[in-house]
Formats: structure tokens, sequence, C-alpha cells
């Protein structure tokens, strides 16, 4: 990364070189000076007189790895149910991650004014989707454009949904009958179910 940091550098100041000899970079306000060719200069030399800092990280390990990590942040809340570890009248304590040490697992007491505020922080405005679509994709144009890419690559409709009981939710695979919800499981009390080889699915 040190010389990453050093090839960077060097790279983007020759491409302002570069920008500055083309005449396509404007300097406006109190970086009017710059315009001058020894001024500009002087400025480049600066930028060589502190490293740069420059984050790379291992490529993802195919298109599924890619999935898991946006996921993260378009389906997922601020945090899990399984990391809170204790809520009373006026604390929460919960287990994080430190990564600046070995990602070890940490547990942290807050308030419960303190706990919602950071909460809330990692809730979008009304009004700002969190997956904003583009192209053939977008909301304005999606109702006209899905049917004509479905025309054009003589692809079948879409079969028409048909209207689910109210408690019906999933198919057994087994006996295909309707699975209904019984109780809904943190993923704590599910490894705790598992541990005893108790069943939480109901096809009954």
């Amino acid at each position: 990364m040190r010389v990453l940091s050093r090839v960077f550098r060097g790279k983007f100041v020759a491409g302002l070189r570069q920008a500055f000899h083309a005449q396509q970079l404007a300097f406006y306000g109190e970086l009017q000076p710059l315009a001058t060719e020894k001024a500009f200069a002087a400025f480049l030399r600066t930028l060589f007189r502190q490293d740069w800092v420059v984050y790379a990280k291992a490529p993802f390990d195919g298109p599924e790895h890619v999935l898991q990590y946006l996921a993260r942040y378009t389906h997922r809340v601020a945090i899990s149910n399984h990391r809170l570890l204790s809520v009373d009248d006026d604390r929460v304590t919960f287990r994080w991650k430190d990564y600046a040490h070995h990602n070890k697992s940490r547990a942290m007491t807050l308030t419960l004014e303190e706990f919602l505020r950071r909460f809330l922080q990692h809730v979008l405005p009304k009004g700002l989707p969190r997956i904003r679509y583009f192209g053939w994709l977008a909301n304005r144009r999606r109702r006209e454009l899905l049917p004509l890419c479905r025309t054009l690559l003589a692809a079948a409709p879409l079969p028409a949904a048909t209207p689910a009981s109210e408690n019906a939710v999933w198919q057994c695979p087994a006996c295909g009958g309707a699975m209904r919800v019984v109780e809904r499981l943190s993923a704590k009390q599910i490894l705790r179910e598992q541990s005893h080889g108790v069943c939480i699915l109901d096809s009954s």
C-alpha cells in the first residue's frame, strides 16, 4: 500500500499537470493565483511533501460476495437482534466488533437515549429511497419499458399473482401443505432450538 500510494500520487499529479497545460483547469476565488504556470508548478511540488493515503482491500470473490456486501447496506437495519445482549429500563447492552483489534467481539452498554440516538442515525430521511433504480428499471418508465424488454427478448409474461390466504405464507417442500407462522424466533433462539434437536417448522 505504501508503494501504491506513491504511484497514485505521481499519476494524479501528472494528470493535473497535463490538464493545466491543456487549459482544462479553471481557477476561481482564492485559487486564482494558481492560474500562472510558475505558481501552479510550486503548488504541485507541495503535494510531494506529504504521504498520500491509499486504501486497498482484496477484491470480491465472485458476484455472490458482491450481493452479500451490498445487502448489508440495503436489506438490514442498524443492528441485528442477535447482537442485543440485555435490555432493561435504563440501559441497552449489545455486542460489537473491534476492527482495530483483529475483529475481537466486545460488549457495550449505553443508556436508552444514547442507543436510540445512534440507531436513528441509520434511519433514512422521509422520501429518500435506499435503492434508486435507473434506466429501464426507473420508476417513471418501468411500466412501459419492462413489457417492451420482455417482448424484445421473446420472454413469456410473468404469471399473475394469485391472492394467498392470510395465514398461508409458505408451502411445505415435503407434503405440499400450507405452512403457517407459529412463532418468530431470533437467530440466537434458532441455534438453541437446533442444538436441542427441536423442529421449529410446522406444516400441519
